[in-house]
């Protein structure tokens, strides 16, 4: 979905009445309430976070398009179903990974698990910003939690991603892009399609780019799982590819220079 789309169909919609009194009772809010088939497409645009107090790490949403709804928080990651109906977010059961953590992450996750479990949580989505939008929901208790959407990849370079691997090495260096800067140390992975690695680069390559979200580690060899997303209408001094970190594959520390 285009950006420009996004903005265009729901502007319309902006001075849509609130029907419910729960969602009423954020009025004090400058919102905009959408009907059902535009905040299922806002939703689905967004990754959308919230931090709580004390906890290293902000609550996640993720709403995907085959009705499926994902949690992350400092500890687990829940997983429920969702749709939206009479201004309110409907979900399931929750599931959720097992792991132990801290008290604050614990009570953080069981505090995501509540606005979400088998409830019908009144919610408002506010467009003014379209690059910044926000959702509040309302918790059982009352309390408004409110939630800053970060635009899907997906939806802000108008494509979808190709993935790649790149081995990433302890060591970066001095390089020239369009100004002096430090550049990290690459070379491709392929795999097959049993998982087996097919073809290595021989010789580390200079990454001019940015990897969004990757944290180069000194003395650690990485394998990575990269989103590489084509840029349709780069500036002069833009790279064509944005990239996006997905997930570390392998890590291994290193002692001294490869």
């Amino acid at each position: 979905m285009k950006l420009k789309y996004l903005a265009i169909a729901l502007f319309p919609l902006a001075l849509a009445a609130c029907q419910s009194s729960d969602i009423q009772k954020v009025g004090d809010l400058a919102v905009s309430v959408l009907q059902q088939q535009n905040a299922d497409k806002t939703l689905t645009s967004y990754t959308w976070s919230a931090k709580t107090e004390n906890a290293q790490n902000p609550i996640v949403l993720t709403f995907d398009d085959k009705a499926r709804l994902s949690v992350s928080t400092s500890c687990n990651t829940l997983a429920t179903s969702w749709k939206v109906e009479n201004n309110t977010i409907t979900t399931g059961n929750i599931a959720s990974t097992m792991m132990g953590c801290g008290e604050d992450a614990m009570k953080q996750e069981r505090f995501a698990g509540s606005l979400f479990s088998e409830r019908k949580a009144p919610f408002v989505l506010n467009l003014n910003d379209v690059q910044n939008p926000t959702l509040t929901i309302v918790a059982p208790n009352g309390e408004k939690i409110v939630f800053t959407g970060k635009m899907t990849p997906e939806v802000k370079y108008q494509t979808q991603a190709e993935t790649i691997f790149l081995e990433v090495s302890p060591k970066t260096v001095q390089c020239q892009g369009v100004a002096p800067q430090t550049c990290l140390q690459v070379r491709e992975i392929k795999y097959n399609e049993q998982g087996i690695k097919t073809q290595v680069d021989a010789n580390w390559s200079n990454f001019y780019d940015q990897i969004e979200g990757f944290e180069h580690t000194p003395n650690e060899r990485q394998i990575i799982r990269v989103k590489r997303y084509e840029i349709k209408k780069p500036a002069a001094d833009q790279s064509k590819y944005a990239y996006i970190f997905d997930m570390a594959v392998e890590r291994e520390a290193v002692k001294g220079s490869l």
